[in-house]
């Protein structure tokens, strides 16, 4: 009498290995997209909280700020016009990058009293994000899907 071998063949192992391969093909990039669309929400959303922070340095010190890093945190000191404590630490710097994107922050004239613009631009286009931002002063973001906005670009809605 013959001993039975309890197990899989090798014939259904490698059916198995191919379905799962065949689920990924369709899943990634799918997630590779949804990661995309979550980095230029979280652009969109701190080109407005730097406009909100520029506002407020604008009302409390007379002028915009020079650099990212005057919004950033005070340190638990009284707040100042080279530390007004508006944003976290990741945004208050120069230049900052938060979710796949990098914020440069423009002062003009070069001594910030009058207007500003701020840019965002995906670490590597196609991965990070697709789209570049533009604000200013005006407080209208600003998109590009070539990775580079300007002020002519397409406000969003």
């Amino acid at each position: 009498m013959r001993n039975k071998q309890a197990g899989f063949s090798l014939i259904e192992l490698l059916i198995v290995v191919a379905i799962i391969l065949i689920i990924a093909s369709i899943a990634i990039p799918n997630l590779i997209r949804s990661k995309m669309a979550a980095n230029e929400a979280s652009a969109v959303a701190s080109m407005r909280t730097y406009n909100t922070a520029a506002t407020a340095f604008s009302t409390q010190f007379g002028n915009y700020p020079t650099r990212l890093a005057d919004l950033g945190p005070s340190n638990g000191a009284t707040p100042t016009s080279t530390q007004a404590d508006l944003v976290d630490v990741i945004l208050g710097t120069d230049p900052a990058t938060k979710s796949g994107y990098t914020f440069v922050y423009a002062p003009t004239p070069a001594t910030g009293t009058t207007s500003y613009t701020i840019t965002a631009t995906p670490l590597a286009t196609g991965t990070t994000g697709q789209r570049g931002f533009f604000t200013n002063q005006t407080g209208v973001i600003r998109a590009d899907p070539s990775g580079a906005a300007t002020s002519a670009s397409t406000p969003l809605s």
